[in-house]
Parts: C-alpha cells; sequence; structure tokens
C-alpha cells in the first residue's frame, strides 16, 4: 500500500525555512522509531541502515537503555562535576574496565572527546616525553574524520570540512591512510602522538591493510609516541569486535568513544587510557559542564553491560557475513566495490548508473535510509539488532535501485 505524503513536504519547507543548511538531508521527516525501523509524519516506515553514524548500534528506544534513562529522569539530571553523583564512578569503572584501561574522562560528543585526546596527548608529550615547551606535533592520517572543531578541521584533508575556516592550527602532520613507511618517515622527538581511525568511516568504511594497525602500535612504542584510536564510529560492537582494534589484537594507548556511548538517548562520549597518561591532567585544566551527567552515565552505564555479553559483537559478525555476501553478489551488476568489516559496509556505485546522493533517494523511495559520500559511495550500518530478513530485505531493495 502507498501511503499518500502530506505532512513531509511542509515538515521539510520548515526546516529549509528555519534552520543554517549545513546538513542536506533525505526528504524524510521520522516522527517514531523502535529497533531497526523509523516511521516518517504520514506512517511510512523504512528499515534504518545508517543507525546514526553508529550511535544507534543498539536500536532505536532499546528497552533497557529507556528503562534506565527514565529511572534516571525521576531521581537527578544533571550535578556539574563540581559534585560527585552516584552515577559516576559505576560508569567510569565499568567502562574503564571494558577497554582494559585505568582511567576514564567523560565528555559529552566525540569532536569534545578528540579536542580531550590531544589536549591530553600534548601535556604528556611536555610534562612526561619531554617535548620543547609549544612544538608538540600530533600525525593523522589522510581521508581522516575526527570531527568539526576549528582543531579538528585543521588538520582534515576533505574541502568541504576544512576550507574557509582558517586559520589553522598547527602541529599536525598528514601521512597516507595505511601507508607505514611514510609514519615512520613523519615521527621525529617532537612526536606525541599518532591518532587514527582503525576504520575510516567519513571516507566510505575504508579498512587499512593487514598488519598496518599492529605496525603503528610497534612504531608508537618504539619512538616513545601515544597511539590514540578513534573508535568513535568503528568501535562498541559495530565491527563485530567491541573494538575495531581487536580485531588485530591492538591495545592503544588512548581510546576516543562516543555516539554509541549514548545508547541513541543521550550525547555521550569518553577518553580511555592509563594512569601514566591520563594522569597529567589537574583540576582546572580540563573540563564539561555535562561531561558525565548523571543521565548520561546511567545510560552509558548499560552500554558497557549490553556489551559485556558479546551478543552484539556476535550479532554484528554473523549478520555482517551476510550483508557482505550480499552486497559482493552485486559487484559487477552495478556496484564496483565493497568494502568493510561486521554490520558496516562501504558501496561503490557504478558513477555512470548514479551518484550516492541519487542511490539513497532511490532507497528511501523503496523504505531503506542510508547514507551518500564523497560522490558514488553510499555507507550501509543498520543497528546491531537487525535481523537476517530485513538485511535481506536491505541488499534487495539495493538491487532494484541498481537495475
Amino acid at each position: 500500500m502507498i501511503v499518500e505524503r502530506m505532512r513531509t513536504p511542509a515538515a521539510v519547507g520548515d526546516a529549509e525555512r528555519w534552520t543554517a543548511h549545513n546538513y542536506h538531508p533525505l526528504p524524510v521527516v521520522i516522527a517514531q522509531a523502535e529497533g531497526a525501523w523509523v516511521t516518517d509524519v504520514d506512517g511510512r516506515r523504512y528499515l534504518d541502515c545508517l543507525a546514526g553514524y553508529s550511535a544507534l548500534n543498539f536500536g532505536h528506544r532499546h528497552p533497557t537503555l529507556i528503562a534506565a534513562a527514565h529511572a534516571q529522569l525521576d531521581r537527578l539530571t544533571l550535578t556539574s562535576r563540581a559534585f560527585v553523583h552516584d552515577q559516576f564512578a559505576t560508569f567510569c569503572r565499568e567502562l574503564a574496565e571494558l577497554c582494559g584501561k585505568d582511567l576514564v574522562l567523560p565528555m559529552n560528543t566525540g569532536a569534545e572527546a578528540v579536542e580531550t585526546a590531544i589536549k591530553v596527548a600534548r601535556k604528556w608529550g611536555y610534562q612526561v616525553k619531554g617535548v620543547p615547551d609549544g612544538q608538540a606535533t600530533i600525525i593523522v592520517a589522510d581521508g581522516n574524520f575526527h570531527g568539526r572543531t576549528t582543531t579538528i578541521v585543521s588538520f582534515s584533508t576533505d574541502p568541504d570540512a576544512r576550507d574557509d575556516f582558517g586559520p589553522y592550527t598547527p602541529g599536525f602532520r598528514i601521512v597516507p591512510y595505511g601507508d607505514l613507511a611514510a609514519l615512520a618517515d613523519a615521527i621525529d622527538d617532537t612526536t606525541v602522538a599518532v591518532l587514527i581511525e582503525p576504520i575510516q568511516g567519513e571516507q566510505g568504511v575504508v579498512v587499512p591493510p593487514a598488519g598496518y594497525l599492529p605496525g603503528v602500535r610497534d612504531l608508537c612504542t618504539q619512538r616513545d609516541v601515544l597511539f590514540i584510536a578513534d573508535e568513535i564510529q568503528s568501535g562498541l560492537g559495530r565491527t563485530g569486535e567491541t573494538f575495531a582494534c581487536d580485531h588485530e589484537g591492538v591495545r592503544p594507548d588512548m581510546y576516543v568513544l562516543g555516539k554509541a556511548l549514548g545508547g541513541g538517548i543521550v550525547p555521550v562520549s569518553a577518553v580511555a587510557a592509563d594512569r601514566n597518561v591520563l594522569g597529567v591532567l589537574r583540576p582546572g585544566q580540563h573540563g564539561s559542564t555535562f561531561g558525565g551527567n548523571p543521565l548520561a552515565c546511567a545510560v552509558a552505564t548499560e552500554v558497557v553491560r549490553l556489551l559485556r555479553t558479546g551478543e552484539f559483537q556476535r550479532r554484528s559478525t554473523e549478520l555482517g557475513v551476510r550483508l557482505h555476501a550480499g552486497l559482493r553478489s552485486l559487484v559487477g551488476e552495478g556496484l564496483v566495490a565493497v568494502r568493510g568489516r561486521g554490520l558496516w559496509a562501504g558501496v561503490d556505485i557504478d558513477p555512470a548508473l548514479m551518484t550516492g546522493r541519487q542511490a539513497c533517494e532511490r532507497l528511501a523511495e523503496r523504505g531503506v535510509l542510508a547514507k551518500d559520500t564523497h560522490g558514488s559511495t553510499i555507507r550501509l550500518a543498520p543497528p546491531l539488532v537487525v535481523e537476517a530478513a530485513e538485511i535481506d530485505h536491505a541488499i534487495a531493495q539495493l538491487a532494484a535501485v541498481l537495475h
């Protein structure tokens, strides 16, 4: 049955009228959601294959997470870090244990967590490594996406993210992603950290060559440099392991986490590291009014407990096999390449057929939501609660779009 879409055009028009155009959303106006499905203002249902860029790893309105939020809303929502609240230590301890680290520093957004990691790495470089004041450098990879602050876009290679936002923050060196030789050449006595995504999400779910992450770990250890893994999108079950680094048995010095940590309910991010790294901070040197607030901690603690069961990592692994097999069957049938790991895929469409934006528009017309990036690439990242039949449905709709 085709649902007549009466309210959507007006709602889209209002959004265009009253908001800055920093996004170009699909003309879908979501009003309700449950699990892997959303419903728009006209009653049409869509399979969500974006999951809020991994912020909705556990699906929309996961009952355990909603219950934790409701319970906390009735008790306490905010204190600021001027005081300690009764949810704080539990969250920090359980997340530290999940990461295998000593300490956690909670923030709100992913960009805040990346900024925290940068500040901590520089301070560690001056106080522990002995880098001369003001000379610390951090190595990053081309194609990176770590956030939108002025410091972070200073080392972006994406013109849309970077252009016209200067002057830019110094202190960063950019090397090719996946190139260990270039990384080794870039490290010198001023280098305090290497900041990379174990899988580059915004670039199109780019998986580095086998052995790259262990090589980064070895170089950082040999040269007394911190290895910072931005697992904001790739972590917390998305790829079939708790962290994407786990696929190659690598432990970074610092995890940068966000998105799924808030359970799709509140923004929660964090940096996790050992005491010899995070211990360089002293009171008054860094903070956030909302960072680690009671509501955030209550929800995020339940996220950590869901991950401790291993259920979501197994689902991502098993259903990821199905997703990638289905997508690979379309290579040569409109797709030119498929990349990814677990329930995360970057799909390159033959540009002679259509752009990624056009593909996402046509998928939305068929009841599947996805997101384009960099021309003819689309990203698929369904919630980890998705079912096998729903994976098959999404692939069937993509096949129909391509043909």
